[in-house]
């Protein structure tokens, strides 16, 4: 009986060792709430934001997105953004368009801010209409085309 309770002691005593030595097993709930977003390891990070519409909300879109990648944390210092304009983004580059200071203060921030040259021959415009601050590419899609080659990330809003 001795040896029964002995027996018993020990394997009490290991099973009470063993639970306070193995750690809780979060589930994946909690793992979830943990996550804080993917962490920068590259010197820099190359985006071109596609804006071809004209539709006020899609343009607001575009200007808060860049803005919210140039306020992340996280890529500070570590930017290389590009905004091409083409087909219905065009109005945008208008001098009447309503966008002048939203165009500035992104270049203002360092935002290379270009408008496609085919969509200004489709469109029958000509380059004194527009902002006299941006920059030009002989084709939008060209722009993108090569900037993907290049290892940049394409964002259409």
């Amino acid at each position: 009986m001795k040896n029964i309770i002995l027996m018993l002691s020990i394997f009490m005593l290991c099973l009470s060792v063993h639970a306070q030595q193995t750690k809780p097993v979060k589930n994946n709930l909690q793992k979830n709430a943990e996550f804080a977003g993917a962490t920068t390891h590259l010197k820099k990070y190359k985006a071109i934001y596609q804006l071809d519409s004209n539709q006020p909300d899609v343009v607001k879109k575009a200007f808060r997105n860049i803005n919210n990648v140039l306020n992340d944390p996280r890529l500070k210092g570590k930017l290389k953004l590009e905004l091409i304009t083409f087909s219905g983004g065009t109005e945008v580059m208008l001098k009447d368009s309503p966008y002048e200071k939203d165009l500035k203060k992104l270049i203002d921030q360092g935002v290379i801010v270009a408008q496609c040259n085919n969509s200004l021959q489709e469109r029958n415009l000509v380059k004194d209409q527009l902002y006299d601050f941006i920059g030009y590419v002989p084709s939008g899609n060209g722009e993108l085309v090569i900037r993907a080659a290049e290892g940049w990330v394409i964002v259409k809003p």
